[in-house]
């Protein structure tokens, strides 16, 4: 089950009779209140509206520097490579 927040902040939306009918109605069958149909919906929506947010564009001059920076051969950390040596907490040792 989906971990609920706690909800402090609100929204008021007019619509028409007809509008809050198939809202109640969608929400009835997917076992859902009105206020989380319309709240995951939305939600949804306006992910997807905001995905492309993350694409960027170069232009020819960085995008090569950026391909070579992706390129270049991972650099060593030896502190890291020293931590992932040793054993984790999450390293469970079975006792007799």
């Amino acid at each position: 089950m989906a971990q609920r927040t706690n909800r402090t902040e609100k929204l008021d939306l007019r619509l028409s009779r007809a509008a809050k009918q198939t809202l109640q109605a969608a929400a009835s069958a997917a076992r859902k209140s009105v206020s989380e149909f319309v709240l995951d919906t939305a939600l949804r929506e306006a992910e997807e509206r905001l995905a492309d947010r993350h694409v960027f564009i170069l232009g020819r001059k960085n995008w090569d520097a950026f391909v070579a920076a992706l390129d270049k051969p991972p650099r060593r950390h030896p502190r890291l490579e020293r931590l992932f040596q040793e054993p984790s907490v999450f390293d469970t040792k079975s006792k007799p």
